[in-house]
């Protein structure tokens, strides 16, 4: 490995707070498939298979973490907790806290279209990284790493029920204001069988209300609705004055 990758690399652990005893474990969990398509030659793999592991891993944790810090909430509620919590825009967010998309592996072309920003591709690193820190450190490690970058949103998820589903406020909303029922529409899907990615799109009439990308269809449409919900007053003006 080049120095300048290794220094590139040690900001990265300084700046999460962990030094790995294999740089080759992280270094595979910042490669994009993409990256590969440029690089037939090297040696190494894109992180897709940490990303499957750390999904489990991540998957584990909080529900534990959850289960014990609310003793008295409902396994329906624990669950739409945890949702929240571990869904696309909410690991992208937590990505963004240490810069992670400034470390990725990507092409030429992946680049150019702003990949190093795109929601899906910082969650499925993150999901990585952990993947990455479980397999170097443990589940100690990869535990406190969540409790650093991850958790502290649990409290303000609950609290202000941020659980509830997007959707059911967007309709709600749509129906009182302007009388008209949210239609969802996929606007792409991309990626191999066992990792798609889809982007879908949220109509209140004619009008596009916002777009989210997500690991299947439903997950893209709640992000979908979430970004409806946040630019509400802002697009409701422009298309229904």
């Amino acid at each position: 490995m080049k120095s300048e990758e290794l220094t590139k690399l040690q900001e990265l652990q300084t700046k999460i707070g962990i030094q790995f005893n294999d740089q080759t474990t992280l270094k595979k969990a910042l490669i994009h498939r993409s990256y590969l398509n440029e690089n037939k030659d090297s040696d190494l793999s894109h992180n897709e298979r940490l990303e499957f592991l750390g999904d489990a891993v991540l998957e584990l944790i909080i529900t534990e973490v959850l289960f014990h810090t609310y003793p008295k909430k409902t396994e329906g509620d624990l669950t739409s907790y945890r949702a929240a919590t571990v869904k696309t825009s909410s690991l992208a967010e937590s990505a963004n806290q240490i810069n992670l998309g400034d470390y990725l592996y990507l092409s030429k072309g992946e680049e150019a279209t702003g990949g190093r920003n795109r929601q899906y591709i910082l969650a499925n690193t993150f999901e990585a990284l952990l993947g990455a820190i479980y397999l170097d450190q443990g589940m100690h490690t990869a535990k406190d790493f969540l409790t650093k970058f991850l958790f502290p949103k649990i409290e303000i998820i609950v609290e202000n029920r941020l659980d509830i589903d997007s959707k059911s406020k967007l309709q709600e909303l749509a129906q009182e204001q302007v009388a008209l029922t949210p239609i969802y529409q996929l606007l792409s899907e991309t990626g191999p069988d066992h990792n798609k990615q889809f982007e879908m799109g949220v109509k209140i009439g004619d009008h596009l209300f916002g777009k989210g990308v997500g690991k299947s269809k439903q997950e893209a449409e709640q992000n979908a609705a979430e970004q409806a919900l946040k630019s509400w007053s802002k697009v409701i003006k422009q298309h229904f004055s």
